[in-house]
C-alpha cells in the first residue's frame, strides 16, 4: 500500500514516516514537506491509497476535502492540534478515517494505519474452517476427557481428515495420556505468552501429534500457570486452529469462566457429559440455564449420558423430561474396557475394537459429522475389523 505523509516541518514529515514505516510489511512509505495548502501539489499525480496529514486546521480540511473529491480512492489520516467537535465533525465530512492529537503516539498512528491496510485489503473467499467440537463435563468424574479425546481419535481414522484436540481442563487436563504416552514440548499456557506470533508454524510445534491426522495441545503441567490463560487467548488459538484442520476437539473441562466460555461460543457443537445420579442431573439443569441464558441453539447442544446403565434409578425419560430435550445420546457402562484404555494411554478402539463403548462412540460421531456410504463402511472395518 502506498502511503503519502506531509507536514511543513521536514523534520516531523521524517518522524511520522518512520513510524508509519513500521506499522507492517508491504507498505510504500514517503514524505514530503509542505504546507497543508500546498497539498494538491504534493501528492502531484502519485495516487497514494493513504495520506497521513501532519498540522492540519480547518483551511487544511477544507484542502483536503476537495483533493478527496476529485480522487475518492484516498484514504486519509490527520494529526491535528483541533478537536473541537466541530472540527471533528468537519473532518469526517471531508473523509478523514481519523484524527489524532500532537505529539503523535506510536501506537495509535500505527493501529490507524492498520486499520485502513485491512480495509483496502483484497477480500478473498473464504476458507472453510473446521467444526469445533466441545465437551463439557456437568460433574466431575463424569468421564468427559475419556469421551472426547476417543471422539477426536474417532475422527482421525475415517477419510483422511485432519483434527486437533485442546486440552483446556487447564488445572488438572490429562486429554493426552488418553491417546499417547509422549511428554508434549510445549503445552496451551506456552502458546498463550506467544499469543502475538501465533501463526499456523507456532501452534503446530506446540502440539504432539500422535498420529498423522491426530495433534494435541496439552494443558500445562504447572497449575500456576492455569492462571496465564486468558479467553482472548483461547480465542485465538481456536481460531488459527480451526483454519488447520477439518475438526478441533475441545475438553473444556469441569469450570465455566471466561476462559471456557470462548470455547463454548466457538463450538458448532457442544457435549454435555453427566451420569444418571442427582448431583449430575442438578447440575445439567443449571448448565442447561446457562445455555439458554447465553441464547446457544438447541441443535447445538447434544446431550451426553456417560456409564449408562438400562436399569438405573433414573431413566432416560424422566432426564429427557427435566432437561426438555426430546433426545439423549447414551455410552453404556464398560468399567473394564475403559479402564485398561486409560491406564494405557490407548483409544479404546484400537485396544478394544468390539468393546461397546467403541460402537456407541462411533454412533456418535456418524450422528454428528457423517461420512459417505463407501467410506463409512471402510471406517468401519478399520475400527471393527472385516
Amino acid at each position: 500500500m502506498r502511503i503519502k505523509v506531509v507536514s511543513p516541518s521536514t523534520q516531523r514529515a521524517q518522524h511520522v514516516a518512520n513510524i508509519v514505516r513500521n506499522s507492517g510489511p508491504g507498505l510504500d512509505v514517503m514524505a514530503t514537506t509542505s504546507p497543508i495548502s500546498g497539498l494538491p501539489e504534493a501528492v502531484n499525480g502519485s495516487r497514494p491509497a493513504l495520506l497521513v496529514l501532519d498540522g492540519v486546521d480547518t483551511h487544511g480540511l477544507e484542502t483536503l476535502g476537495e483533493l478527496v473529491l476529485a480522487q475518492p480512492d484516498i484514504d486519509a489520516i490527520i494529526i491535528s492540534a483541533e478537536q473541537s467537535p466541530a472540527f471533528l465533525l468537519k473532518a469526517m465530512q471531508a473523509g478523514v478515517r481519523e484524527v489524532l492529537p500532537p505529539p503523535v503516539d506510536e501506537a495509535a498512528l500505527q493501529a490507524a494505519v492498520q486499520r485502513v491496510a485491512r480495509k483496502r485489503r483484497p477480500v478473498e473467499a473464504p476458507a472453510e474452517l473446521g467444526e469445533v467440537m466441545a465437551f463439557v463435563a456437568c460433574k466431575g468424574g463424569s468421564g468427559a476427557s475419556f469421551l472426547a479425546a476417543n471422539l477426536a481419535h474417532l475422527l482421525s481414522v475415517r477419510d483422511g481428515r485432519t483434527v486437533a484436540l485442546i486440552d483446556l481442563d487447564l488445572q488438572f487436563g490429562d486429554a493426552l495420556l488418553m491417546l499417547s504416552d509422549q511428554s508434549p514440548a510445549s503445552d496451551i499456557a506456552e502458546v498463550a505468552r506467544s499469543i502475538a506470533r501465533l501463526d499456523a508454524e507456532l501452534l503446530r510445534a506446540a502440539m504432539v501429534q500422535v498420529s498423522g491426522t491426530l495433534s494435541v495441545l496439552a494443558a500445562p503441567e504447572e497449575l500456576t500457570q492455569a492462571l496465564e490463560v486468558q479467553g482472548d487467548h483461547i480465542g485465538a488459538i481456536i481460531k488459527q486452529a480451526r483454519q488447520m484442520f477439518d475438526f478441533v476437539v475441545i475438553d473444556v473441562g469441569r469450570s465455566i469462566n471466561a476462559v471456557s466460555l470462548r470455547a463454548l461460543d466457538a463450538a458448532t457443537h457442544i457435549f454435555p457429559v453427566l451420569q444418571l445420579n442427582v448431583p449430575n442431573v442438578r447440575d445439567a439443569k443449571r448448565l442447561r440455564d446457562l445455555f439458554r441464558t447465553l441464547d446457544y441453539a438447541p441443535q447445538k447442544i447434544h446431550w451426553l449420558v456417560n456409564r449408562y446403565e438400562k436399569n438405573g434409578d433414573i431413566t432416560l425419560d424422566s432426564l429427557q423430561h427435566t432437561l426438555g430435550v426430546q433426545r439423549v445420546a447414551t455410552v453404556p457402562n464398560h468399567f473394564a474396557g475403559v479402564s485398561a484404555s486409560v491406564n494405557q494411554g490407548v483409544p479404546i478402539g484400537k485396544l478394544a475394537r468390539n468393546n461397546p463403548v467403541s460402537r456407541a462412540l462411533v454412533d456418535l460421531t456418524q450422528r454428528i459429522a457423517p461420512v459417505e456410504k463407501g467410506k463409512r463402511d471402510t471406517w468401519f472395518s478399520t475400527i471393527f475389523g472385516n
